[in-house]
């Protein structure tokens, strides 16, 4: 449980910190908006070095599922625009990948 939460802030300082730069470059806003953007964006990869995985790879693999779903919130809560059901079919079967790599049994 204590992975997804810090998968779930990491995704919202990943996106929140790219959208920061997307602000400042596609839609008028002050460069200003770029430095917090960068803090949001160490934010995201010191969370990432919190979860409990052995390599780095699959923690990062696995965080791609969360992103994905995490980005389509991102869309609907902040953009305004609601994710189709092939949005959420899609985020879906990224979540259950994440799962699998993140959760899935290992050999010794």
């Amino acid at each position: 449980m204590r992975s997804f939460l810090y998968y779930a802030a990491a995704a919202v300082a990943e996106i929140g910190g790219c959208f920061a730069f997307w602000a400042w470059l596609r839609l008028g806003k002050s460069a200003l908006w770029v430095l917090p953007g960068i803090a949001a964006l160490a934010l995201f990869a010191f969370l990432l070095t919190r979860i409990d995985a052995v390599f780095a790879g699959r923690a990062f693999a696995a965080y791609g599922g969360v992103y994905i779903a995490a980005s389509l919130g991102w869309l609907w809560a902040v953009e305004g625009a609601r994710p189709d059901r092939w949005d959420a079919i899609g985020a879906a079967i990224c979540l259950l990948g994440a799962a699998v790599i993140l959760f899935g049994p290992r050999g010794a």
